[in-house]
């Protein structure tokens, strides 16, 4: 069997593998792999085979993990409005208590409210912007 079908057989097997997990680490492999088939189509030795698999494939998963860390991550569900309906609303504080926490009446029922860390406590109208528990989190207008 030629040395370029073994690679070619190897990266197709990264690919189910892939597509059985949803592992998108796994295709950059497979380019790795792919890139020694076409160094074997090329002639080059089976140690430069094996570099070229090693350094592409390596490179691309570097080169995927840098990508995807500089992209910021997803909202939480608790703060996604498509997750959570309260998320959004608006609602009206009169007073704060000691604590950082207020009673509010939403949606016919009272609800304890807190506000983010590090912001000081003002009454009127707030947004929620996250359900934490059983708790609002509301930030300012």
């Amino acid at each position: 069997m030629e040395e370029s079908t073994i690679w070619w057989l190897a990266a197709g097997a990264i690919v189910v593998a892939e597509l059985l997990t949803g592992t998108f680490y796994l295709l950059m492999v497979a380019l790795g792999l792919v890139a020694a088939a076409l160094g074997a189509h090329a002639g080059l030795p089976m140690a430069f085979q094996i570099v070229a698999a090693a350094a592409v494939g390596g490179g691309a998963v570097v080169a995927w993990y840098q990508l995807k860390k500089r992209r910021p991550g997803d909202p939480s569900a608790r703060a996604d409005r498509s997750v959570n309906l309260d998320v959004g609303e608006t609602l009206l504080i009169e007073s704060w208590n000691p604590d950082g926490t207020t009673t509010v009446k939403y949606r016919g029922a009272q609800w304890t409210a807190i506000h983010r860390p590090g912001i000081t406590p003002a009454t009127g109208m707030h947004r929620v912007a996250e359900v934490v528990g059983n708790r609002l989190l509301v930030d300012p207008l």
